[in-house]
């Protein structure tokens, strides 16, 4: 596919989606929906200035050290607990227990237990983004062929061999989709984490226009998150794209057949 193709296909639809937002609001004076000219206006107004730096910068490092922290800690636990059988069965029931509870639940608990810092709130992206990488992980590590394994034992791989070279590369692909699920759900749990006994971050300043009836800075606000998360998207697939790039390469090929 050419790039202005992949171009026209990206901003094909929002462009007209904002067209036919323009002509259904044309004449409207409707309170709770800006125009688009207007919220424009209303986006640099707001975003562009020191509250960029007071603000959205804060939530979105707090953003990335929770989601990374939940990526490594599920990728870790997960080989550990996909690689043997007995863990596994052993902890299957408490994961399950575990992943049923919704991480907003956890907000007023870990606020007495940490305190209202910003401990707190990673601490609540973790919570919630780990277990799709928890789980993938450990699905990925179960699937990996044991005719593989068995032969690489044959050769007398050691462990660390194994999980390098034959492991880590068949389980890729799965825990790459639990990290994709991991990064949209740190996103809601970044501006959850920020309504809760905060005084500044992307959530909290969203939560203040609205319950002073700034409408259009509330709604620039919800367009940010939305830029936010087309571009944490776009940064992983560019990752994924390099370091699964065989994988990719792979499903072509078959495609192609």
């Amino acid at each position: 596919m050419s790039i202005l193709k992949r171009i026209a296909y990206a901003v094909g639809l929002p462009a007209l989606l904002i067209l036919l937002w323009w002509a259904l609001s044309l004449n409207s004076t409707n309170f709770y929906v800006p125009k688009p000219g207007e919220l424009v206006t209303t986006f640099v107004d707001t975003w562009i200035g020191p509250r960029f730096r007071e603000d959205v910068l804060p939530s979105v490092a707090r953003f990335a050290a929770g989601t990374l922290l939940a990526i490594v800690l599920g990728i870790a636990a997960g080989v550990w607990i996909g690689s043997v059988r007995w863990i596994r069965s052993l902890l299957e029931p408490m994961l399950e227990f575990f992943r049923a509870i919704p991480p907003p639940v956890l907000v007023p608990i870990l606020i007495l237990i940490v305190g209202v810092n910003d401990r707190m709130k990673v601490l609540v992206i973790v919570s919630g983004a780990i277990w799709p990488v928890l789980l993938n992980t450990i699905e990925g590590v179960r699937a990996v062929d044991p005719v593989l394994v068995d032969t690489a034992r044959t050769y007398g791989l050691k462990r660390l061999t194994r999980l390098r070279t034959l492991v880590l590369p068949s389980a890729a692909p799965q825990m790459a989709a639990g990290i994709r699920q991991a990064l949209s759900i740190g996103l809601i749990l970044m501006v959850i984490s920020e309504m809760f006994a905060s005084s500044s971050g992307l959530g909290f300043t969203i939560v203040v226009f609205q319950r002073s009836f700034a409408v259009p800075e509330m709604w620039s606000g919800i367009v940010l998150l939305g830029l936010i998360g087309v571009a944490v998207s776009l940064v992983f697939q560019l990752c994924e794209r390099r370091v699964l790039h065989w994988y990719h390469g792979q499903k072509e090929v078959q495609h192609g057949r």
